[in-house]
């Protein structure tokens, strides 16, 4: 019943956009040489545009519009004197079907005394009041030179034409009408639903996936205006257009959309540090501070960040032909600093530290990020297996043991100060963390805790997705250099899967109490994910070996691990 109900509404609506194409259709053929097709009057600057346009099939030299300048109280913005001494706006050669905007300086105040005399809509009324005695000066060819005046019947035009034009402003507004010319658009729509049916269906990490693809549908709808590009070009926020307005093709301006607001939350590095305080809020560090060790297991599994950037370096310019144009004035470094952060299973970190070094390729990276944080369970158990024995599989390791409410409350403490010393670009992120971690650990911020753990990190991640979706646009996402973003993306993921595991079995050659290598494979930041499949396969060897604890350890460690390769990373390249 949904699915006919659906498709129903669906015939209804294609057949109303056919029914006012077709009725919007002009029946009567243009004879005019110079035409007024459009007009709007701006309150908040005070202008009135007129948008004049050459239907006479044949360019026009030159031309020039002239105001009776009797009138003192409406000046052409920006007018130049011709050779009668009247005020005028000179438009230039004009090309067959090419149009032009003329804007006149109007104050609201006799705009509306205008109207009132006029005793007819407002525009109309007005436009009629300017352009009686108007006159366009257009020059041919040598053989031919003549005084050409406007007929302004398409602007004072009878009800019913009236309304046919206003029904073709508005298809012509719809983004049906844009479809054809947007077909890579549709692509990205197509590529958004796609995630959300992962996010919703398949439960893809729909945290975050869900509103990131949500995003993505937003910025490629055509005609939303909800994101702009053009506010963050060159990797830097441009403060004047959100003051001023974002400058349109025809003269005017746009104010910031929704997404652009919002996303200055990820360009000045907000919503990751505050995602941070909430990860450390809902952290137990104690399998850490009770098997110190695992710390290593941690760092090891960062090994896929480095050698991914290494590999970017070498390899996109061996694959991609065209890679300075697609990088867009990205350098290459950047980008696979960028791209090796993905192996770090942290999407916060990797929309962090892509935000500083490669804010063209948010919206590709970070769909990868986390992706691959969703793929946890299918990508590392083969990893893990292949590099480890069935014996090695069924080692059991020893309790751990109890640590102090003293331990974890200085833990934090410690991690902050001498992580900030030893990176200091790090500490953003991992004193994030660590606030969050103390708030819950002293006991006395209770409310505060509940907070960060639930509303704050509620609100921050819808903000996060949405803003970071809406970087992934047509032109930046339906590339090669996306594909093998996405390819070295799961390479970073795979290396820092066996980093770890390869440590662990290193370091049993010289443990007396052995570690399990398996618990080496959750040394990626994927909390708590990365641990349970670390269980989960040890457990399909001996259903009785419980390796969970035991690789939470590592699992944390990763996550102070990836925020102080970040920190490395923005160090040397930011």
């Amino acid at each position: 019943m949904t699915k006919r109900i659906f498709a129903l509404l669906l015939a209804v609506v294609m057949l109303c956009a056919c029914a006012l194409t077709c009725f919007a259709a002009p029946a009567d053929k243009e004879e005019n040489v110079i035409q007024i097709k459009g007009y709007s009057y701006d309150k908040a600057k005070e202008t009135l545009t007129l948008t004049v346009v050459n239907t006479s099939g044949k360019n026009i030299v030159n031309s020039v519009l002239v105001l009776d300048t009797n009138d003192k109280a409406v000046t052409l913005k920006d007018a130049a004197v011709n050779e009668s001494g009247n005020t005028g706006a000179v438009l230039g050669g004009l090309k067959a079907g090419e149009q032009k905007d003329v804007i006149f300086k109007v104050a609201i105040a006799d705009y509306n005394k205008f109207a009132e005399a006029k005793k007819m809509p407002v525009v109309n009324a007005f436009a009629n009041y300017i352009l009686e005695t108007e006159e366009v000066y257009a020059q041919g060819s040598e053989e031919s030179e003549q005084v050409l005046s406007i007929e302004y019947n398409d602007i004072l035009k009878t009800e019913t034409t009236s309304t046919t034009q206003a029904i073709m402003n508005f298809v012509k507004q719809t983004g049906f009408s844009k479809l054809a010319s947007g077909w890579d658009t549709v692509i990205m729509v197509l590529v958004a639903c796609l995630l959300l049916y992962l996010a919703i269906v398949k439960k893809f990490e729909p945290l975050l996936l869900l509103p990131i693809a949500f995003g993505m549908l937003l910025t490629n709808l055509i005609g939303a205006g909800v994101y702009h590009e053009e506010l963050f070009a060159g990797g830097h926020i441009h403060w004047d257009m959100f003051s001023n307005g974002i400058p349109l093709a025809n003269g005017t301006t746009e104010a910031p959309g929704l997404v652009d607001i919002l996303y200055l939350g990820v360009k000045l590095g907000v919503y990751p540090c505050l995602i941070f305080i909430g990860v450390g809020a809902m952290t137990d560090f104690g399998p850490l501070i009770a098997n110190p060790k695992s710390l290593l297991l941690g760092a090891a599994a960062q090994l896929g960040i480095f050698l991914t950037f290494l590999g970017v370096k070498e390899i996109f310019p061996l694959v991609i032909s065209n890679l300075p144009e697609l990088l867009d004035g990205t350098v290459l470094e950047n980008l696979a600093a960028s791209v090796g952060i993905i192996g770090g299973a942290d999407g916060p970190t990797a929309i962090f530290v892509t935000s500083k070094l490669a804010p063209n390729f948010l919206g590709p990276i970070a769909v990868a990020a986390y992706s691959y944080m969703a793929l946890v369970p299918v990508i590392q158990p083969p990893i893990m297996k292949l590099l480890t024995t069935k014996k090695e599989r069924t080692i059991v390791m020893k309790t751990l043991r109890p640590v102090s409410k003293t331990e974890k409350i200085l833990f934090p403490i410690v991690v902050t100060i001498f992580v900030a010393w030893l990176v200091p670009s790090a500490a953003p992120l991992v004193g994030s963390l660590m606030l969050g971690n103390l708030i819950k650990e002293s006991g006395v911020c209770e409310r505060l805790s509940k907070t960060v753990q639930n509303e704050l990190m509620n609100i921050v991640t819808v903000f996060l997705g949405v803003s970071v979706g809406a970087t992934a646009t047509a032109s930046t996402f339906l590339s090669p250099l996306t594909l093998c973003i996405i390819a070295m993306g799961i390479v970073a993921f795979g290396v820092g899967t066996a980093g770890g595991v390869l440590l662990a079995k290193f370091m049993n050659l010289f443990l007396k109490n052995k570690i399990n290598p398996l618990i080496g494979s959750a040394g990626v930041s994927a909390v708590p994910m990365a641990a349970r499949v670390s269980q989960k396969v040890g457990q399909d060897e001996n259903p009785s070996n419980f390796l969970l604890m035991h690789a939470m350890g590592p699992n944390v460690a990763g996550v102070i691990g990836s925020a102080i390769a970040a920190g490395v990373l923005l160090a040397l390249f930011a």
